[in-house]
């Protein structure tokens, strides 16, 4: 079965192009991004718990989300600064994976209304170059985004 999320990753090129649409409202799949109890149960799954340590979904604010291994250990964290949110509509920010070679991205994240129950995130993530951009491609980096925006649905709807 072909993936509900799509990543068009033009040759030659240092940025992503990322659409999915989902069957929730616009206003679930906006707070699926900004409120730390719903990122923290996307970004968790039966090998790792997902914590956010800070998230202030503001313009100006940053974030730090961490993952641990059963034993405690730290096998995942990102950081990143939040230069624009419209509430339903648009959130700009920067991505920091530590401890990975890929630098800082990037994301533009445009939230789209299609009906009461359904709408379309498109994400504009733009490294900074193209060699980058495809290290980061020759990863499971569909593949994982694929499967969080599965838990972004699935996780959500049990809050309609």
């Amino acid at each position: 079965m072909e993936p509900k999320t799509k990543v068009n990753a033009e040759e030659g090129k240092q940025e992503l192009m990322i659409t999915r649409e989902f069957d929730l409202p616009l206003d679930l799949l906006f707070r699926a991004h900004t409120e730390a109890d719903i990122v923290e149960q996307v970004m968790s799954n039966p090998y790792t718990t997902a914590k956010v340590l800070k998230l202030e979904a503001k313009k100006h604010g940053s974030y730090r989300v961490e993952s641990t291994d059963p034993q405690g250990k730290v096998v995942f964290c990102a950081t990143g600064v939040i230069h624009e949110l419209i509430p339903n509509k648009k959130i700009t920010r920067t991505f920091e994976m530590e401890n990975a070679p890929f630098g800082v991205q990037l994301e533009i994240y445009n939230f789209e209304h299609l009906t009461e129950d359904t709408s379309k995130l498109s994400m504009h993530v733009i490294y900074e170059s193209g060699a980058l951009r495809d290290q980061v491609l020759k990863l499971p980096f569909a593949q994982g985004l694929s499967m969080a925006h599965d838990r972004i649905q699935e996780i959500a709807t049990k809050l309609k």
